[in-house]
């Protein structure tokens, strides 16, 4: 029964006091954090396809994609506050169900939080590359993308994704403090971007592109659900910063559902100003680039430019805070004994896991430089649904063990509305396609084999009293 040993919660609380990680994030940092997450690619790319998938109802797939995100959201938002330390879902998991399972989580975190960056940063550099052109500037044919990812190409290796990816690195290990101070400014000329085209689209809506809203009736608006999801991961990342909170009781769960709603404001609008401007068949041959698309269908061609920066910028933030949170979540597994513990060693200067941060940032720059993640990206999808089902079976669990722990906030209606969000996970894994859930059980496999070999026997909670602190 050791597979499903308990960590302590009061050791953990106890560890946040005693951790070298500075605390010097407010309620507006985690709310940038999260809006800096979740707004990228979803939004800026993803609505093409979607718009395919779903017709102009795509604005009712993010409203249901969101309220499957929202479900989970209270039960992240009563963890954080409860067990203000970091790690996120693996933390809370280990607390409630069990090592094995939270190690399990922990391994499946890394297809969410690092796959999502090294895809983003493919995306980025797709971008960047398109905004070059327009100044008549080409990258070398062999370093423009990883070789595969584009039919008939001579590339050989994406330089841009590795460089930003390498840069946000760089960045990540100096401090939290440096990194929350150029993720805020970006979030917010993001957002001022966003607002800017549904202000200067909403003017040339055409409703009749509106009509039928349901081409492809409900089962669109699901498959196109199952789709957007992508677009909302990342909100969970706030939890993963909760050592590094001023006031978490307060703070997290305001970080959590706040930048959730303003994300799903932001998505409805933007997909109904999209949806009336440029009618849904459109999409086809344009999909990478749906939001400046439209604009350019107005005639606004320089503020389609300034759209394009804005998606620049809004994938810079998400790379960064994924990385972020993986590298915490990574930390926090460190410290626990479950990977090598010198990997959780802080620098002294700055404060951060620095071995870690450069570590595994320069493992997903290659990737995003290496690989073409266009199936993979799907195991992002399935990763984040499993944890959000996760999360949500132990925020039960922790009600019937530790009624009496301090909780900022309390999800509403336990044990129903937890288990309503295992089931819109459940509804929406099962959209996936058929190859996602195969290399979802290798990765899980492998994570089998390295926890038996390794993890299992250098966990702390395995060391003999007094030996813990000993273990390497």
């Amino acid at each position: 029964m050791d597979l499903f040993r308990v960590k302590s919660i009061d050791s953990m609380l106890a560890q946040r006091q005693t951790a070298g990680l500075r605390k010097s994030l407010s309620t507006f940092d985690l709310v940038m954090l999260g809006v800096g997450a979740v707004v990228g690619s979803g939004i800026f790319i993803l609505t093409g396809t979607g718009s395919l998938i779903a017709g102009p109802a795509l604005s009712l797939s993010f409203v249901l994609a969101a309220i499957a995100c929202f479900f989970s959201a209270l039960s992240y938002a009563e963890f954080s506050s409860a067990l203000p330390v970091s790690g996120s879902v693996y933390t809370y998991v280990y607390a409630t169900l069990g090592e094995l399972p939270a190690w399990l989580i922990g391994w499946i975190l890394i297809l969410e939080f690092g796959l999502a960056a090294s895809a983003v940063a493919a995306g980025w550099s797709g971008y960047l590359q398109s905004l070059i052109a327009g100044f008549g500037l080409h990258l070398p044919e062999a370093l423009r993308a990883a070789p595969g990812a584009v039919s008939g190409s001579a590339s050989l290796f994406n330089l841009p994704a590795f460089l930003v990816l390498a840069a946000i690195t760089a960045l990540l290990s100096l401090g939290i403090r440096q990194s929350k101070r150029v993720n805020n400014a970006m979030v917010v000329i993001k957002i001022l971007v966003v607002v800017l085209f549904i202000a200067a689209g909403a003017t040339h809506v055409r409703t009749e592109n509106w009509t039928p809203f349901m081409p492809y009736g409900m089962s669109g608006v699901y498959a196109g659900a199952a789709l957007m999801f992508y677009a909302f991961i990342g909100f969970d990342a706030v939890a993963s910063s909760a050592e590094e909170v001023r006031n978490p009781q307060r703070s997290l769960p305001l970080g959590i559902l706040g930048s959730l709603l303003i994300c799903t404001v932001l998505y409805v609008l933007v997909t109904l100003v999209m949806t009336g401007i440029v009618p849904y068949q459109d999409f086809t041959a344009n999909s990478d680039h749906p939001v400046s698309l439209a604009l350019q269908r107005t005639g606004q061609l320089g503020l389609a430019g300034v759209v394009d920066l804005g998606a620049i910028l809004g994938m810079t933030t998400v790379i960064l805070v994924m990385s972020y949170g993986l590298t915490r979540i990574l930390y926090a597994m460190a410290r626990d004994g479950l990977l090598p513990r010198r990997l959780a060693t802080l620098h002294p200067r700055h404060a951060t896991p620095f071995t870690l941060t450069w570590s595994v940032g320069l493992a997903f720059a290659l990737i995003a430089g290496l690989v073409p993640l266009a199936v993979l990206a799907e195991l992002i999808n399935i990763g984040t649904l499993t944890a959000f089902a996760l999360i949500s079976l132990a925020v039960i669990v922790l009600r019937r063990t530790h009624p009496d722990l301090r909780r900022g906030f309390r999800c509403p209606g336990v044990p129903y509305v937890p288990l309503a969000a295992v089931a819109c996970c459940v509804f929406l894994i099962a959209h996936l396609d058929r190859i996602t859930w195969l290399a979802f059980c290798v990765w899980v496999l492998a994570g089998l084999a390295v926890y038996f070999l390794y993890s299992r026997r250098k966990a702390v909670l395995a060391a003999p009293a007094g030996q813990a602190g000993k273990r390497q």
